[in-house]
């Protein structure tokens, strides 16, 4: 009995024990950024005991010993600890990128990651902060598939052109940017400033209607939390710029050597009897690039907020000058954002953000004939920059040299324009929950900008040139642009039968652009100088017309409705109606509709995957969603009045028998313009595994543009057309269809205690066709090389732009080859000679003509891929970024094809008689087809670019005192290195045109960034 009853007691006094509970004091932080968290969870797993950390991050909680304390809180990954005993602890919670609970901006709306139906990517806001892009859209290159960005330049404020799935228009591409709800430009937002961009590419954007054809960019700026103390940010980096290459030109010995043959073997006189003395001469590319060209930015913002209110404030400034050309090619930009929420009673809350840009720019000559680039490759080495006199050297005005080349160093130094730019931009709305599940949101964005221009033409001689010019002038341009978005919208959310979930949104909106530019040009600035370039003073008589100015308001008018449902969050679907009305086009086309269907399948939730929804044990794969969109989505990218004739052109008329200047009619009008239309299918799927550390989204596409418009249809002259200022009509006449596969893959997990990896990893594959050109001729021409061919089509079975002209079939050996050919006499009145460029007769009649030009090249690439590796080990962090394009080909346009022009040194490899070369032609000033477009001047451009490489070191906020929560100090190389066969500058860069792009006059590269930089918090 004694046994019994101390084994009972035993058992009463373990019990006691095992029940005990202790306390557990501590602070949850940021792992990334040491910042107290607020509102994070802390639950005792398996119980209903529970509590939040306060402003401070800090929490107290009684919990049995042997219990596990669970931290979470959305956006982070959770964390959990056994409790033992009485302790006081620090967590840190990873940001989770790739959560599944993450809240996903959809438009007009959110989702959870874990219920959207489309293809969307998005990237944070620590991803901008790794890549401290100056301009945004370089932060996508490499971390959204899909999305590809090129350079228009590398020059200090250029554009970029995004392409989200290919090109599926002739006319403008750009993607829609939506900025907290109005239309917006990425470009001209400071990296700080933005919390996440969100990527639609899909059918998911058809909410968006008659602007989301080409894909929608949203971006959610930073706003303060609520119950968060005073904060304040500062960022700061500075470093310099360099050029990432300069082309192997011909030094002066070699060139002259080259030019004594070239002129031997047409049968002229050498021009440099005696190459002794020469020596290396002068290295243009040394003289007009700026190897330490530099680069600053700061920005500083506040942010805090209490129970109903919360602020963010801040301000930014970019200074940069140009690799070439220095303070003629720079750039200043300056922001200004506040942001506003106030909670004005239970159920009513206000939101506002304002965001001032003003920017100064100056810039060069760039990527076309006579460039400042296109000078530096072509001019002679054996001149020297300047003469005797300490002059500009002059270029001969022969027929070596032609007209076109002059001195670079002269060119940049006459170059005088200034442009300044200012915006101010936001938005203000009102949420007004009506009842539970059911809140109406009142908006109104806005766009308002002004812009000064002003270029100085001085009078200048280069010695016979065409960029002479007799008298000085000024042109002066003042813009004023404006826009508003007013949108009206109901959300009800509301949960049937306890699994049923339904989340429906309506409304309106109301979108109106107008605006207008004036520009004005006088003749014989006083003194010749840019310090009097100023209209006013500017008083010379001209008989050509010196001004111009236009005008414009375009107002569209939208309605649009979204169901989104749900069954248990397993089984997923939603549908999509948008009406828009559009005063672009006529009356007969002014309304069109848009509709769209997303449906999807998360089959992790069901009992055979893995235990159903509700088990812990999800095996391999931790998550599975099926999902598949088909939608119609439309493109109103065009001029305004384009169904109307308007006195747009310029005509002379005789009265009283003189001639008198006046307008005409322009361009032919068609009154029957209509939308473009896309019609986007996708089919993808999400996968994770490993409990999440792994993660797999792929994606299959169709994407067919039809009514795509074609300006220039071939009419009768009779109408006018050949007038200046009027044009034939345009149509919509063409389509397009791209199709492809993508595939994103994300790894996260700690190598070893304390070091975390974080890898992703994306790649896009490419098919683009035209489908119709319906004008008459089946292809419309752009592009130009040398002086008037035209070398890119759209055309029928052909991707978008391609290369338009004859293949290269080696080189004649010998005059047997040339005998035994297929004649070429006819193309530019001189046949064949050995050394000469073999064509291939593309149709087989036995003679090459124009019917035998054919595809010789794409710029578009078959595959893009990137790669970002993040490795994180106590303070510090290791990030890289890279970045490939496979398959797009490149015109190489920046050689001049005059006699004395220099050239790249791999002419070095010329055919010299039979058997010496294959793939270079002779170099003579005799007469030949070699200058004719071919594909001896396209170039695979395909490259892999090391685009960031940053190390950063966070010090310890414990040796800093209480004011500072958080000091990284990092250095970074932006543009570190291109892996590339190419020849030219940069085989990133193009124009941006849908047909043209991809033909290089000496693009401006992109340089190469070396960066010192610190992120401070107090």
């Amino acid at each position: 009995m004694k046994s019994k009853l101390l084994a009972i007691a035993f058992m009463f006094i373990s019990a006691l024990c095992i029940a005990q509970n202790v306390e557990i004091n501590g602070k949850v932080t940021e792992a990334a950024s040491g910042d107290p968290l607020p509102g994070v969870s802390v639950v005792v797993k398996s119980s209903t005991t529970a509590t939040v950390t306060d402003l401070d991050g800090n929490f107290s909680i009684s919990v049995p010993v042997g219990s596990i304390l669970e931290f979470s809180s959305i956006g982070y990954t959770p964390f959990q600890k056994i409790v033992t005993a009485t302790e006081t602890i620090t967590v840190s919670l990873e940001a989770s990128v790739e959560s599944l609970e993450e809240l996903v901006v959809i438009g007009y709306g959110s989702q959870r990651k874990k219920e959207v139906t489309g293809a969307v990517s998005t990237i944070g806001s620590e991803t901008l902060d790794q890549l401290r892009p100056v301009k945004i859209e370089q932060a996508l290159q490499g971390t959204v598939s899909g999305v590809n960005v090129t350079s228009t330049s590398g020059s200090p404020g250029a554009g970029l052109s995004i392409r989200i799935r290919g090109i599926a228009t002739n006319g403008d591409a750009n993607p829609v940017v939506i900025i907290d709800g109005y239309q917006g430009e990425l470009g001209l937002l400071n990296a700080s400033d933005i919390e996440s961009i969100t990527v639609l590419k899909d059918a998911q954007a058809a909410i968006y209607g008659t602007i989301g054809a080409n894909g929608v960019i949203l971006v959610t700026t930073k706003k303060g939390r609520k119950n968060q103390k005073p904060e304040v940010s500062y960022n700061v980096f500075t470093g310099f710029q360099e050029t990432t290459r300069k082309l192997p030109t011909l030094n002066a010995t070699e060139y002259a050597a080259l030019l004594n043959e070239s002129y031997a073997n047409g049968g002229q006189p050498i021009p440099f009897p005696n190459l002794s003395g020469l020596g290396t001469g002068t290295n243009w590319q040394d003289q007009v690039f700026q190897n330490d060209a530099p680069i600053t930015s700061q920005d500083i913002t506040f942010s805090g907020g209490a129970d109903k209110i919360s602020y963010s404030v801040g301000g930014s400034r970019v200074e940069q000058e140009g690799i070439v050309g220095g303070n003629k090619a720079n750039f200043l930009r300056n922001t200004a954002r506040i942001s506003l929420t106030a909670d004005l009673t239970d159920r009513l809350r206000m939101n506002g953000n304002v965001i001032y840009t003003q920017f100064d720019r100056a810039s060069l000559s760039e990527n076309v004939l006579g460039s400042v680039l296109f000078n530096t490759l072509n001019v002679s080495p054996v001149l020297t920059p300047y003469n005797e006199t300490g002059d500009f050297t002059l270029v001969p005005s022969d027929t070596g040299f032609g007209t076109e080349i002059i001195n670079p160093l002269a060119q940049m130094a006459n170059t005088y324009n200034a442009y300044n730019f200012k915006k101010i931009n936001g938005t203000f709305g009102l949420d007004y929950k009506i009842i539970d599940g059911l809140t109406i949101t009142s908006r109104i964005g806005f766009n308002s900008s002004t812009d000064r221009g002003k270029t100085f033409g001085k009078q200048v001689n280069y010695g016979g040139k065409i960029y002479d010019v007799q008298r000085s002038s000024v042109t002066q341009s003042a813009s004023n642009f404006n826009d508003y978005t007013y949108d009206l919208f109901a959300t009800y959310a509301k949960t049937f039968a306890e699994n049923h979930n339904v989340t429906a949104t309506a409304g309106m909106t109301v979108f109106k652009t107008y605006g207008q530019n004036v520009t004005a040009t006088g003749f014989d600035v006083p003194y010749n100088s840019w310090e009097y370039a100023d209209i006013s003073l500017a008083n010379g008589l001209s008989d050509s017309k010196t001004n111009s100015s236009y005008t414009y308001d375009d107002r569209r008018l939208s309605y649009f409705g979204r169901i989104q449902y749900d069954y248990k969050g397993r089984y997923l679907l939603s549908g999509m109606l948008r009406r828009d009305m559009s005063t672009k086009f006529g009356p007969g086309n002014s309304v069109a509709y848009f509709p769209s269907v997303t449906a999807g399948w998360v089959m992790s939730d069901e009992s055979f995957f893995g235990g159903g929804e509700d088990s812990n044990d999800k095996g391999i794969i931790s998550f599975a969603k099926l999902r598949a969109s088909y939608g119609e989505l439309g493109s109103d990218l065009i001029g305004s009045n384009t169904y109307r004739s308007l006195l747009s052109g310029e005509a002379t008329y005789v009265f009283n028998g003189q001639l008198v200047n006046g307008v005409a009619t322009g361009t032919v009008v068609n009154p029957n313009v209509k939308w473009e239309v896309a019609k986007k299918f996708d089919v993808g799927a999400d996968i994770y595994f490993f409990n999440d550390k792994l993660s797999l989204v792929a994606d299959y596409f169709i994407d067919t543009r039809d009514d795509l418009l074609i300006p220039n249809i071939p009419v009768s002259g009779i109408i006018g057309i050949g007038a200046p200022g009027a044009s034939a009509p345009t149509v919509n006449a063409g389509s397009v269809r791209n199709s492809g596969f993508e595939l994103a893959l994300g790894y996260k997990t700690d190598i070893i205690e304390g070091m975390q990896l974080d890898a992703n990893y994306n790649v896009t594959f490419l098919k683009n066709e035209v489908t119709a050109v319906n004008n008459g001729t089946g292809y419309y021409p752009g592009g130009t090389f040398g002086l008037s061919e035209q070398p890119s089509r759209m055309e029928v079975g052909q991707p978008m732009g391609y290369f338009y002209g004859y293949q290269m079939d080696g080189i004649f050996q010998n005059q047997a080859e040339v005998d035994a050919a297929p004649s070429q006499a006819g193309l530019g009145g001189t046949g064949a000679h050995p050394g000469d460029i073999r064509f291939k007769d593309v149709n087989g009649d036995g003679i090459i003509t124009p019917d035998d030009k054919t595809n010789i090249g794409d710029p578009i690439p078959n595959a893009t891929m990137g790669l970002n590796v993040t490795l994180r080990y106590k303070g510090f962090d290791l990030t890289a970024y890279a970045f490939a394009s496979l398959g797009n080909d490149m015109v190489r346009a920046y050689e001049r094809n005059v006699p004395n022009g220099n050239r790249l040194n791999y002419v070095l490899g010329r055919w010299t008689g039979e058997g010496t070369s294959n793939t270079i032609p002779i170099q003579t000033v005799g007469a030949n087809n070699n200058t004719l477009f071919s594909s001896y001047y396209v170039e695979d451009a395909s490259y892999c670019r090391i685009q960031n490489l940053q190390l950063g070191y966070s010090i310890n906020p414990n040796w800093l005192g209480n004011v500072v929560t958080q000091t990284r100090i990092y250095v970074a190389v932006n543009n570190l290195y291109t892996f590339t066969k190419y020849r030219g500058y940069d085989p990133s860069a193009s124009s941006g045109a849908p047909i043209g792009s991809g033909i290089d006059y000496g693009f401006y590269p992109v340089p190469r960034t070396f960066m010192v930089g610190a992120n401070i918090k107090f």
